[in-house]
């Protein structure tokens, strides 16, 4: 473990790496399956910014580590600011900026090569501003859904029939605020330990309680409404994966 610390702190301890888009990450759970743990970095450090690539290896060399690669170097000092030393998976991760960026990255992808890497960057950007276009609609939710009124597709709520007499789940009458949140939407493989990451953020957070016999919903417990109700705010519409966390207040 401490070779490869040494490896990658480079004999002169991690003050001589400067600051880039890529965080080293150590300490971690060895135990976690690899896809597992991509997924849960990737959920807790996209708060961070745009991720572009999270390389974690299978081999021993490389067990307890791995590399988030940001579309900026500010997300990386944020993330490492507000993250290293958190618990994950029951051990505290190491962070600091990656001293290894580009080969570790090229190595991972097979493009070794400097000028190469420029260039990677560059078509990554290009994606990236898409994929930001899109991050940016899913903060506009409520635009998204007066598309169809623009088109006068959408008559009052009122004279929509509903199919087999069940009516959605409308946001009209939500549930009055309670210190506890319900969250659905989830990916059914998302982890207790994800969810407890993103909602640990916020003052008052108690517990995270998942119901193994409903994959993709969970309760969130905080010690009052307020600090509830901020959290809600915080992470309504959140992505994990793909999906948009969609979050309400637990009904008493």
């Amino acid at each position: 473990m401490e070779m490869q610390e040494a490896n990658q702190g480079g004999g002169g301890g991690g003050s001589e790496v400067s600051p880039n888009q890529t965080i080293y990450i150590n300490n971690l759970n060895e135990k976690v399956k690899i896809d597992e743990l991509k997924k849960s970095l990737n959920a807790v450090f996209s708060q961070f910014g745009k991720i572009l690539e999270i390389l974690a290896f299978k081999t021993l060399k490389h067990k307890g580590q791995a590399w988030v690669v940001f579309d900026n170097a500010d997300s990386a000092s944020t993330a490492i600011a507000k993250m290293n030393d958190f618990p994950f998976y029951d051990k505290n991760m190491r962070i600091q900026y990656a001293k290894t960026k580009s080969d570790v990255v090229a190595k991972a992808d097979g493009t070794f090569v400097p000028r190469e890497k420029r260039k990677r960057h560059e078509e990554k950007g290009s994606k990236k501003k898409k994929d930001h276009h899109h991050d940016s609609t899913q903060m506009g939710m409520a635009t998204n859904s007066a598309y169809p009124g623009v088109y006068g597709a959408a008559p009052p709520l009122s004279q929509v029939p509903y199919p087999g007499g069940v009516k959605p789940n409308l946001p009209e009458a939500p549930a009055p605020p309670n210190n506890i949140l319900f969250v659905q939407n989830l990916p059914h493989e998302t982890t207790p330990m994800v969810l407890q990451m993103l909602f640990y953020q916020y003052q008052g957070f108690k517990e995270v309680r998942m119901v193994e016999a409903k994959p993709g919903i969970a309760f969130v417990e905080f010690a009052d409404e307020m600090q509830s109700t901020v959290a809600m705010q915080g992470l309504q519409g959140f992505k994990i994966q793909q999906n948009q966390m969609l979050i309400t207040y637990a009904k008493k």
